[in-house]
């Protein structure tokens, strides 16, 4: 029996990645980010989405890709990750689409440089390859603290 699940797929250096609808808040265009000193380099600063203070990851920084500009192009997706709501910056995100999950297949060792860690997996579409992110695994224990941490400063700040 088919197990239908729908994907926002996303662009990171024209590569094609997805993640899993359920995954995705929103999708936003990019604003400006406040930074936040003395935090990793793919922690990119804060943003104030729908009146709560949420991290800014850069996505392909944080997933070893090389680092490109940001155009009108460029996305923001709102995720939860661990709990926290997230933006991600990525490219662009550019449709939803219906994948069978019997064509995505366990993920390589290295597959466009992204390490298999952050992969659930890779599915084989009529045109290219989609790589299929585990934003679950995007960020390690450390790193969550990291963020959450951010969050908590910023808030104290504000009160």
């Amino acid at each position: 029996m088919e197990k239908i699940t729908k994907y926002i797929v996303f662009k990171l250096n024209n590569q094609s990645y997805g993640v899993n609808v359920q995954q995705i808040r929103s999708i936003e265009r990019i604003q400006k980010i406040t930074e936040v000193p003395r935090t990793s380099p793919f922690i990119k600063g804060v943003i104030y989405y729908q009146g709560e203070t949420v991290p800014v990851l850069d996505l392909k920084e944080r997933l070893q890709l090389p680092e490109t500009e940001t155009t009108e192009h460029s996305r923001f997706l709102i995720v939860m990750m661990d709990d926290m709501q997230v933006g991600l910056i990525v490219d662009a995100a550019t449709e939803v689409i219906d994948i069978d999950e019997q064509i995505i297949e366990a993920p390589p060792q290295i597959i466009g440089g992204v390490e298999d860690v952050f992969l659930q997996g890779v599915a084989k579409l009529e045109k290219d390859l989609l790589i299929i992110l585990d934003l679950k695994r995007v960020l390690d224990l450390s790193e969550t603290t990291e963020v959450k941490e951010v969050i908590q400063e910023i808030e104290q700040e504000e009160v």
